[in-house]
């Protein structure tokens, strides 16, 4: 298709354009509007949830190396691949969604590290406390001092425990963590089945042919953040597939402004193109995709919180 084509005012008023973007606009529209309500009512998000594992027996530090080895990996691969085809491989929605998983293993291993550093600082402090607590019960012999090292102890401990409630809550950069988790999951899945369902079959291998780093971000994007669901002890909220609509309509914005610019000639997928009668049908139904997706990750995530506690009674710490 010619850059005219795609420019022209004739491309941009045919009446499936209008269809497509009333496709786009009353998804993204419907979850802005659940999306304050359905946050409101849901349980708070635990900072020590971001970096705690849901394995009893598993230190931290196990989960900030995971997330550290899957962040070096990601950022090598993207690399390789700008090196190779620069920018304009953000065209394409795969390197969106591969971007969005590295940053979140960027934000996870940054969080873990300051919780393994906070989980070192509290195993010291009990050490001292205890070390502390002999000391005082071997040189106290008044009744009077007894009290008041109890009073001093009673005040501390109530202390610590106002100090622990108000940690309990993540702050801002951890639910930027949970959102960007849960956005890559679902366009993870949406990327994962559209090109190994659709283009593969249909368009991908007869007009491009597959590569190894291509099929590599297809199938080791899943891959990282599997490996991390099953360590982690994440909530999976459902009220936050919207945050997966807005990335995705994102990236159809993108896509139409670019096209509307000049910028870009040729769809980098096919059923994005306006052109064909059809077009609203495939809009329509990749809307649609996006609930299957993200239930399909929802359910994996369900299927451990259920499955796990009974396989592993002794091992497995549910999230509460």
């Amino acid at each position: 298709m010619s850059a005219t084509a795609v420019d022209g005012a004739e491309y941009w008023l045919r009446w499936q354009v209008f269809v497509c973007a009333a496709l786009i606009a009353l998804p993204a529209a419907v979850a802005a509007a659940l999306l304050p309500r359905l946050h409101r009512a849901a349980p708070p998000l635990r900072a020590t949830d971001l970096w705690v594992p849901c394995w009893a027996r598993l230190h931290p530090g196990w989960l900030l190396c995971y997330r550290s080895l899957a962040l070096a990996a990601a950022t090598a691969l993207l690399v390789r691949l700008l090196v190779a085809h620069g920018l304009a491989v953000f065209f394409f929605y795969t390197q969106w969604t591969f971007l969005l998983v590295t940053i979140y293993f960027a934000f996870a291993t940054a969080i873990s590290a300051h919780g393994c550093w906070v989980y070192l600082r509290k195993n010291l402090k009990k050490a001292d406390d205890s070390h502390e607590f002999l000391s005082d019960d071997v040189e106290s012999h008044g009744f009077s001092t007894s009290l008041s090292g109890e009073r001093k102890r009673d005040e501390e401990k109530k202390n610590y425990h106002e100090q622990t409630a108000n940690e309990k809550r993540a702050g801002f950069w951890g639910h930027c963590m949970q959102i960007i988790y849960q956005t890559s999951a679902g366009a993870t899945m949406l990327t994962d089945v559209t090109f190994w369902g659709l283009l593969v079959p249909l368009f991908y291998r007869d007009k491009f042919g597959l590569s190894l780093v291509t099929d590599g971000m297809h199938s080791l994007n899943a891959v990282f953040l599997l490996i991390d669901t099953i360590m982690n002890n994440m909530p999976f909220p459902w009220y936050r597939m919207a945050f997966f609509v807005f990335w995705s309509v994102s990236y159809v914005t993108f896509q139409w402004v670019l096209h509307a610019c000049g910028g870009l000639s040729w769809w980098p997928y096919p059923f994005l193109d306006l052109s064909s009668s059809g077009a609203p049908l495939w809009y329509f139904g990749m809307a649609i995709a996006h609930i299957p997706c993200f239930f399909l990750y929802w359910l994996v995530v369900k299927a451990k919180h259920t499955y796990f506690p009974r396989l592993f009674p002794h091992a497995y710490v549910t999230t509460s």
